[in-house]
């Protein structure tokens, strides 16, 4: 949604804050993100295509995400500083209309890559963990990369009526946002979160939930299991660990925002909306969908040792 006070709204809503800090704070945020976003993001694919043995469709698919959190970085912060240093928007300024537009298609290419990257990153592990027999990974590399492409021509038409319906919208009070005329495009809105947010998350939830079940099963499997079997379940659990606590951030990211969006188009009295704690809370929900892009590197180093290891590697051959 991406409310944006003009005058009276402003200075009622934040009289109380020192102007200076009023922008100083999310411009501080929002740097941080880019900071980590920027570095951590191109890390993580520098890493994966200069280790051998992290060329797999679930490292991928990691690539992916982080190309696609590299959005912010390079193109979303800038349109964010901008809004953020000026005190209103202007509606008959193209300049400003065209920033409505490019920020929000942007940031929701970005999270539809990484919904369908979390997708199929999910599929792979079900196929390692509930059908090991196959001997030979569900997602293979070519089509992998095969995937990687369709991720993003997916996410470009599915988003590219936000090119033409975002603009910026006046309401009572002097209220200026950056969103979609209420009942033009309502049920476009309902529909793209639920096909790329909510049945996801039903789904991711299932899959996880099977593989869980299936690795409880083997847990402890007796004396006959080999050595090798125990060093591939051990591993599989080291990857999910990894793979759910990045699906599980993700919807953390986002769900306050698409519900909040939800909600927003669908309450038919527009006004109460903003009020100075809604305000708020919608800027809050906001920053957490942007903070998601720097989430993910850290989830990596975190949690597996190779990603560790290739960033060591990475340091000691440097001149």
């Amino acid at each position: 949604m991406n409310i944006t006070a003009n005058e009276s709204s402003s200075s009622t809503c934040y009289s109380l804050i020192n102007p200076v800090v009023q922008k100083l704070v999310p411009t501080v945020a929002s740097g941080l993100i880019l900071v980590v976003s920027l570095i951590g993001n191109s890390l993580i694919v520098i890493i994966v295509f200069k280790t051998p043995t992290l060329k797999k469709a679930i490292n991928f698919m990691i690539v992916n995400m982080a190309i696609s959190d590299l959005l912010f970085p390079i193109f979303l912060f800038p349109l964010n500083l901008v809004e953020m240093q000026a005190d209103f928007w202007l509606i008959g300024d193209s300049l400003h209309q065209t920033l409505c537009k490019i920020g929000f298609f942007l940031l929701t290419v970005s999270a539809t890559v990484s919904i369908q990257s979390l997708i199929l990153k999910t599929v792979d592990r079900f196929g390692a963990v509930v059908m090991p027999i196959r001997g030979t990974p569900l997602i293979s590399r070519r089509l992998c990369l095969f995937f990687i492409v369709v991720t993003w021509i997916v996410a470009i038409a599915a988003n590219s009526p936000y090119l033409f319906t975002f603009k910026l919208v006046e309401y009572p009070g002097e209220m200026v946002m950056c969103g979609i005329q209420k009942s033009s495009a309502n049920y476009y809105v309902l529909a793209y979160f639920i096909a790329f947010f909510y049945i996801p998350f039903v789904l991711l939830t299932t899959l996880y939930a099977i593989i869980l079940i299936k690795l409880k099963q083997h847990a402890h499997p007796g004396e006959q299991t080999a050595n090798a079997e125990e060093m591939r379940s051990r591993r599989n659990r080291n990857v999910l660990k990894m793979a759910i606590v990045i699906v599980f951030l993700f919807f953390l990211c986002w769900i306050p925002f698409t519900t909040n969006q939800t909600i927003f188009y669908f309450t038919p009295n527009s006004s109460i909306w903003f009020s100075c704690n809604l305000l708020l809370y919608d800027s809050f929900t906001s920053f957490m969908a942007t903070a998601n892009c720097a989430v993910n590197p850290i989830i990596c180093l975190i949690f597996s040792s190779n990603y560790r290891q290739g960033l060591k590697r990475l340091f000691k051959n440097k001149p």
